[in-house]
């Protein structure tokens, strides 16, 4: 016979808070050295498309990210 499992515990509002209190910086911090990478790579190479492209990937992969650990937080 199968024993019963154990409820899962619940995280309260306040842990996931807790949890997610560092998305922000992070989201924030990954965009900024991403235009600042571009920005250096633009004077080194002479181009003026590298700045725009690099911060978009860098939008995305912080998004990417942040969804990331919302899922993780609702399994």
């Amino acid at each position: 016979m199968d024993q019963p499992k154990p409820p899962k515990n619940k995280n309260t509002g306040l842990q996931n808070a807790a949890k997610l209190s560092g998305v922000g910086i992070q989201m924030g911090l990954t965009i900024y050295l991403g235009n600042l990478l571009g920005s250096w790579l633009d004077g080194k190479f002479e181009t003026t498309y590298l700045e725009i492209s690099i911060t978009l990937a860098a939008i995305f992969l912080s998004m990417y990210s942040m969804i990331r650990q919302v899922n993780n937080l609702n399994k």
